[in-house]
């Protein structure tokens, strides 16, 4: 099997994992926004905020690395547009 195709199946499997956690985790988050919103200071409120926040990059990391492998195991890459202005120049 490609290294690529190997990296896919990592990152998708990794992609599907935190959205399984995430949708059995989901009254947690629920939990934290209320906590956060209901608190008068921030001393009440502490860095729940930062948990989404975390998790916005994490599954953003984890995606977007399994659907750059996935479009590059199946062919196709973006172009380079950097070569054709250079010699246009």
């Amino acid at each position: 099997m490609r290294p690529i195709v190997v990296k896919a199946v990592l990152f998708g499997a990794a992609s599907l994992v935190l959205y399984t956690l995430l949708f059995l985790s989901a009254d947690y988050f629920v939990a934290w926004a209320a906590h956060t919103r209901k608190a008068a200071t921030f001393a009440e409120k502490g860095f729940y905020f930062l948990i989404p926040l975390g998790v916005a990059f994490a599954f953003s990391y984890f995606h977007g690395n399994f659907t750059g492998y996935f479009w590059e195991a199946l062919g196709l890459k973006a172009v380079d547009n950097t070569k054709t202005k250079a010699k246009k120049t």
